[in-house]
């Protein structure tokens, strides 16, 4: 599944503005997609998603489910929208507290995305101004993951964070899907070449692991990079995670071009890869544009007789969402 609330739950909200928190702030492009203000009038519940997810493309996003009285219930992100929106229509192995948020589902908002991992961010933008009452800590105590780049070491990692923020670093989160933020971090390796091992793993390396054979990390443990190399990648990690995804990118394609002209083409090549990684984890920015810091953005569609008028709440700089309005 794309999203965590099929394990058993508790009752206590996450709360994603603790002390220590950051927001992912990278910016992309993504489209809103708001199914007919008529489409399922008077409907509730699975028959209103059946109704909806009839629309909806095979596409990446962020999904809204929302009760009568226009509450946000529950903030989700999908590879396939229609794919997961289908699987709360359907009905099948539903728990009885996703049994109760359908049941109580009158009406569904989209966001398409570029990619999964640009969903993943947006969806951790919505969840913390939102604060839905489905998004929820699970049972087992572990709460919503964060990346983590630590400040405790002289080679800072990279990794997926649960519990309390205790470990000296910086947080970016908090992100509903644990599985795409493993398969971020795992780009994010590949473009930043930072370590993901223990720290005694590091300590007791004589010959760097596979991870440096196949280009996932530089090798600090066995001194493939100087330290000051190093904390350079670090640097270009937290400006990317904290939305300067263009600095990070103007800078490797310069460095890059530097090889290329005093002909280490071996170097090239690498820089070469880490752009295209960059290109897989984000596309364009878009959706939290640094030119945007307060903002209420207005967009209108007309079509079939119909209007829609679309509002975005920017504040801080971030996306907090939109709301669609049919006159």
């Amino acid at each position: 599944p794309d999203v965590d609330i099929e394990d058993e739950a508790a009752e206590e909200i996450v709360d994603p503005s603790a002390p220590g928190s950051r927001g992912p702030e990278v910016a992309f492009t993504a489209i809103d997609w708001t199914p007919h203000a008529g489409d399922a009038d008077g409907m509730v519940g699975a028959e209103v998603i059946q109704t909806l997810v009839k629309r909806l493309p095979n596409a990446p996003g962020v999904y809204r489910m929302m009760n009568a009285a226009g509450d946000v219930l529950y903030v989700g992100k999908a590879r396939s929208l229609k794919k997961r929106v289908t699987n709360y229509a359907q009905g099948r192995f539903h728990t009885s507290r996703i049994g109760r948020m359908v049941r109580e589902t009158a009406t569904m908002e989209f966001v398409v995305t570029r990619t999964e991992i640009e969903a993943l961010l947006l969806e951790a933008n919505l969840i913390k101004r939102l604060r839905p009452r489905f998004n929820v800590l699970m049972r087992d105590d572990k709460s919503f993951p964060y990346i983590l780049l630590t400040g405790d070491h002289v080679s800072p990692g990279i990794y997926k964070h649960r519990g309390a923020r205790s470990r000296k670093g910086d947080y970016f989160g908090p992100f509903a899907s644990a599985g795409a933020v493993g398969r971020t971090i795992n780009s994010l390796q590949r473009a930043f070449l930072l370590r993901s091992c223990t720290n005694s793993f590091y300590e007791n390396r004589t010959r760097p692991c596979l991870l440096f054979q196949i280009k996932r990390c530089a090798g600090p443990c066995t001194g493939e990079i100087s330290h000051s190399d190093y904390a350079k990648l670090v640097a270009e990690a937290k400006d990317f995670l904290s939305g300067r995804s263009q600095k990070v990118k103007t800078d490797i394609s310069a460095a890059m071009q530097q090889a290329a002209e005093n002909l280490d083409f071996e170097r090239a090549a690498i820089y070469r890869d880490r752009l295209a990684a960059l290109s897989h984890v984000q596309s364009h920015q878009g959706i939290n544009p640094q030119t945007v810091d307060e903002a209420d953005v207005f967009a209108i569609h007309q079509e079939g007789g119909q209007v829609c008028i679309q509002v975005f709440f920017f504040r801080t700089g971030q996306n907090w969402g939109n709301r669609a309005y049919f006159p």
